[in-house]
């Protein structure tokens, strides 16, 4: 029997492979929804430094330190699988093979067990075994070519869409899908999540709208990149910016209310020919106060604009807050934990632990 009080995944156990991007965030997710989230790294660190018990990307796991190129290594690992639901690895396709923790490796000691796979080009393809990061993905299936100004270069979009968004979130999917089959069927699989696949998904409604003659292939030159003068942002007279989405006409009149604009005076809202007129208008009106003098305007009104907070002043901002979308922890500021659940909550975890003996986890898995 579960605690309804230790989120809608307790009971789960997740054994992470230690590496950087979506699997780590994934694995964060999956904890603080109530997985029990164990992290295997190597002894001394990398490249890429220790984990830090300040990475909030890292809280709720409990953490083994193990050398996979060493028999003592390996040995921890299959034990710890002998116990596990799901395996979560992030090397480059064929590299845990080579290690001897493979598909097929590890389905043999646990045939239920759920093998999450996240990488960049995916498993198969001729594109499998090359290095990319997030903008590379995106570049390929046509994303990235849909940012930014018209005269400029696309600009680096973070992280968020291919990492995170196609990544992650992707293989979390994949990692619950097969974990209800198990449920099912008694069989683990391996799950597949390439970040190119998920920033396609991603991009779904973007294809929807060419079959159907609805989007232009060109930049800034859509309703939704930054054509259109009521979806975009704008640069207020403090050099601050306020993001405009007034789309449906309830809103946009909405927005010429809190601009002081009459309607009556201004061309209209639909027709792409007045476009630059309106856009114009709309510049000049926001350069006549600052960001938070039009923020306070706004506030009031339902007019889908809203100001364009830096990380720091997100961290300080009371709806934010309130709602636990942003939490402070021993005074770092992190996302709170999401979906929500109502009979079962999930909880923002602890710190990553120390490293403990394999045999400890294992103990509480068999208690």
């Amino acid at each position: 029997m579960t605690d309804e009080g230790a989120g809608p995944l307790a009971g789960l156990r997740v054994v992470e492979l230690g590496a950087v991007g979506p699997g780590p965030h994934a694995a964060m997710i999956l904890a603080d929804l109530g997985a029990d989230v164990v992290r295997i790294d190597r002894p001394g660190g990398s490249q890429l430094g220790r984990p830090d018990a300040s990475d909030p990307m890292l809280r709720g796991r409990r953490r083994v330190d193990a050398d996979l190129k060493t028999v003592e290594g390996l040995e921890i690992l299959r034990k710890l699988i002998t116990q596990a639901d799901v395996l979560l690895e992030g090397y480059r396709p064929g590299v845990a093979e080579r290690l001897g923790v493979g598909p097929d490796d590890l389905l043999a000691i646990n045939p239920r067990l759920v093998y999450a796979r996240a990488t960049g080009w995916g498993q198969t393809g001729a594109m499998a075994s090359r290095a990319g990061h997030d903008m590379n993905y995106m570049s390929l299936i046509g994303a990235l070519h849909a940012l930014g100004p018209a005269d400029e270069c696309p600009p680096p979009p973070l992280n968020l869409i291919g990492d995170y968004g196609g990544g992650s979130m992707l293989l979390l999917a994949g990692v619950l899908a097969a974990s209800w089959n198990v449920a099912r069927t008694g069989k683990g699989q391996v799950v597949d999540a390439a970040m190119v696949d998920g920033v396609t998904l991603l991009s779904q409604k973007i294809w929807s709208w060419l079959a159907q003659d609805l989007w232009t292939d060109a930049r800034a030159a859509n309703f939704i990149d930054g054509g259109s003068p009521w979806y975009r942002t704008y640069r207020c007279g403090d050099g601050k910016f306020m993001a405009v989405c007034a789309i449906e006409p309830q809103f946009y009149a909405d927005l010429l209310t809190g601009l002081e604009l009459d309607a009556a005076d201004l061309p209209p809202q639909r027709d792409p020919a007045s476009f630059p007129v309106l856009a114009e208008t709309f510049e000049k009106a926001f350069a006549t106060r600052t960001r938070d003098e039009w923020a306070a305007v706004f506030e009031q009104l339902d007019a889908c604009t809203t100001p364009v907070l830096s990380w720091t002043e997100a961290a300080q901002n009371r709806y934010l807050l309130d709602r636990e979308t942003i939490v402070v922890r021993n005074g770092v500021p992190q996302s709170g934990v999401a979906p929500r659940f109502s009979r079962t909550p999930g909880r923002v975890p602890a710190p990553m632990q120390a490293p403990i003996p394999v045999d400890d986890v294992l103990a509480s898995w068999t208690a």
